[in-house]
């Protein structure tokens, strides 16, 4: 079986070449990245500092099992009084995947998490953006055959944003559905 990688290559190179009339391979669209990112919000809201911390600690363990890459802590960059936020506090999480691990990364959520997603009828055509980039939300990451359920305190959500080179939705589209994502029809 091909790898998600060599697929691209192999097949889905030459199929949006010959679909869009490209001259140039460098011209096919193709994923730039893939950035996952979470927030603690809710989880640490009324929290004292070392309950907060060991929340912190056990998403950015779990996220570092799901996509094989420490992830970096995202702060508040201003104060807000009703959320109870100050300046410059952990607030969330995110992760950039490129290359190797992007691909890894990718074929597991295609061929593996979202089957296994509760009620998971294909991906909206609607979560692409105008140049053609998608965003997956992930409802519970216990999903990821990495997290095992029994040890789990805080079942916390996250989204993945594909960002690729196409120049407007429809490319985007063709080539998230060419790489094997289901679409809703």
């Amino acid at each position: 079986m091909l790898s998600l990688k060599e697929k691209y290559n192999k097949e889905i190179k030459p199929a949006l070449k010959e679909k869009f009339g490209y001259k140039s391979n460098m011209a096919v669209p193709q994923i730039e990245k893939v950035v996952v990112n979470t927030s603690f919000g809710k989880f640490i809201v009324g929290k004292s500092k070392e309950e907060q911390k060991k929340i912190q600690e056990s998403t950015l363990n779990d996220l570092s099992l799901i996509t094989g890459q420490r992830p970096v802590l995202t702060l508040a960059k201003k104060s807000i009084a009703g959320f109870k936020i100050r300046q410059g506090m952990p607030v969330g999480v995110r992760i950039t995947l490129r290359g190797k691990k992007m691909y890894d990364f990718l074929e597991r959520v295609i061929n593996i998490d979202l089957p296994r997603s509760r009620d998971f009828q294909g991906v909206d055509p609607n979560s692409f953006d105008s140049a053609g980039n998608l965003t997956i939300a992930i409802k519970e990451h216990i999903v990821f055959p990495e997290i095992s359920p029994e040890k789990v305190k805080n079942i916390f959500g996250f989204e993945i944003t594909i960002v690729t080179t196409a120049k407007n939705k429809e490319e985007g589209l063709e080539l998230i559905k060419l790489l094997g994502f289901p679409i809703k029809r």
